[in-house]
């Protein structure tokens, strides 16, 4: 969505005006498709998806007219068995769509953009939200712990613990009716160790959202030119991780060093702390190996069984890459529970 937005601006910046296509709710509920975003341009030409087919095509068609009306506006898609598997729903029903007008002389919209922008730049959680009471002219706003709210006002202290979600939540508070969905997770992917199977991973995190940080004790394996999609990368002493990084309770750890005895010191460490999701790579007699090890320094059999080995799915992967999606479908997993999105 970060890609979206930068969209968004680059196009009322070129004093072009759009139009911000958004799925908000299905047949009274949310659907997977929910949160589901496309700028449509006026000559038709768009940026993201709210999931292809007849409603998307139908959903452009009306985002063109509401430029050459200068409207916003919802309109309801009943769905026949070929548009729900569009939009990857099991039930048919009604797609609630939003359609906000984007004018390309609007200041305000302008900035709120700079800000979205500056939330994907803090690792934090953050919420968009849009207060949906007045159709024809809908807020549109941020929600940070550490800013608070940006471009919307009147959601109270009780509101706010209702509408902030790690999913789209549609809520009426006396006569306001808001949408909100997550913006920014926050939580980092710590890899350690940038070898082949890091530098298939990294990618792959990074298009689905996650933010990476790559440890090395080498500079030819920890830095911005071998991994250009991590946020970050260091190259450090495996014996004292601490000194370079922090890591908090919605961290992802990956331990994937060159050699046994480094792993096993990274994840000596990392089990001191308590983060959602450890991950360490190997076969089960290394791993074993490594459980003993630790076990004589005083870690329980209960943190060690916590953490994820072997690494990944079991997908029987074998190259680096095949490990990589096993390890990136493990990560998907973690989150989506960790978003209460299991179902």
């Amino acid at each position: 969505m970060r890609k979206l937005f930068r969209t968004v601006l680059e196009t009322l910046e070129k004093g072009e005006d759009g139009v911000l296509v958004t799925i908000i709710a299905s047949s009274g509920s949310t659907p997977r498709g929910a949160g589901s975003h496309m700028l449509v341009r006026q000559d038709g030409t768009t940026e993201g998806t709210i999931g292809g087919g007849a409603v998307e095509y139908r959903s452009i068609q009306r985002s063109q007219k509401a430029i050459e009306e200068k409207s916003s506006y919802t309109h309801s898609f009943v769905l026949g068995k070929e548009q729900v598997a569009d939009l990857g729903m099991i039930c048919g029903g009604d797609v609630v769509v939003y359609f906000q007008y984007l004018d390309h002389e609007n200041q305000e919209f302008k900035e709120l953009c700079r800000k979205i922008e500056e939330a994907y730049d803090k690792d934090e959680d953050s919420w968009l939200i849009m207060d949906i009471t007045d159709e024809a002219a809908w807020g549109l706003g941020i929600y940070s712990k550490s800013v608070g709210f940006t471009g919307i006002k009147g959601i109270g202290e009780e509101d706010r613990k209702v509408l902030l979600q790690y999913k789209a939540v549609q809520k009426n508070f006396g006569e306001r009716k808001y949408y909100s969905e997550p913006l920014v997770r926050a939580g980092c992917v710590y890899i350690f160790g940038g070898g082949h199977v890091a530098q298939e991973l990294v990618p792959v995190l990074a298009h689905v959202g996650f933010r990476c940080t790559v440890f090395d004790d080498r500079p030819e394996f920890a830095n911005d030119k071998l991994f250009p999609q991590a946020e970050k990368t260091i190259v450090g002493n495996y014996e004292r991780i601490f000194d370079y990084l922090e890591l908090r309770e919605c961290d992802y750890v990956c331990v994937m060093t060159r050699g046994h005895q480094s792993d096993y010191v990274v994840q000596r460490q990392v089990l001191t702390k308590n983060t959602c999701y450890i991950g360490v790579i190997g076969s089960r007699k290394k791993l074993e190996t490594l459980a003993e090890k630790l076990t004589a320094d005083g870690v329980t059999r209960e943190q060690i069984d916590n953490c994820h080995s072997p690494i990944g799915l079991e997908i029987y992967a074998e190259t680096p890459a095949e490990i990589a999606i096993s390890v990136a479908g493990e990560l998907i997993a973690v989150r989506a529970l960790r978003e209460g999105r299991k179902k």
